[in-house]
């Protein structure tokens, strides 16, 4: 049974594309069974990158930086778990900082999800190698069953 369902959120349109699954999902479980859904966004990098001229060079975010990520992310994901708490599921919202897949199987364990359900951008052969998948990498990497919902066409400019 799902209780506990880990939903990665990228802060775009096409990365939201699991939750209605999730909603439905929630809607059917609940009042029977507590589902608790983890809302989790990964900021990427510590670092960003200043371009002086042809020169580049990564420069770390500072501390202030940080948190001021780490609270806009706060603030989309609580946003984005209105749907959620609304059909009456417990909802937590974390954000990570690291390698998105490495941090989402991470959180899986922490939190002992039972699955994660995760939009997919639906790239294959030279698109997805360039890009890689975190989708993927969390499929292969995990110990747990993935949702994954492929993003609509539609959403792919938001």
């Amino acid at each position: 049974m799902y209780e506990k369902i880990l939903v990665p959120l990228d802060g775009s349109k096409m990365g939201e594309a699991a939750l209605p699954y999730v909603e439905e999902l929630v809607s059917q479980l609940l009042p029977k069974v507590k589902v608790e859904v983890t809302l989790f966004q990964v900021v990427p990098s510590i670092a960003h990158w200043v371009v002086g001229g042809e020169a580049t060079a990564p420069v770390p975010y500072t501390e202030i930086e940080m948190e001021q990520i780490k609270k806009r992310a706060i603030e989309y994901l609580d946003k984005a778990a209105e749907g959620l708490r609304n059909r009456g599921a417990i909802v937590e919202c974390k954000v990570g900082v690291g390698s998105p897949a490495e941090e989402i199987i991470k959180v899986t364990d922490e939190i002992k999800a039972d699955v994660v359900a995760m939009s997919t951008h639906g790239r294959s052969g030279l698109g997805q190698w360039a890009f890689g998948s975190v989708t993927a990498k969390v499929l292969r990497g995990g110990n747990i069953p993935v949702l994954m919902v492929r993003a609509p066409r539609d959403t792919e400019k938001t």
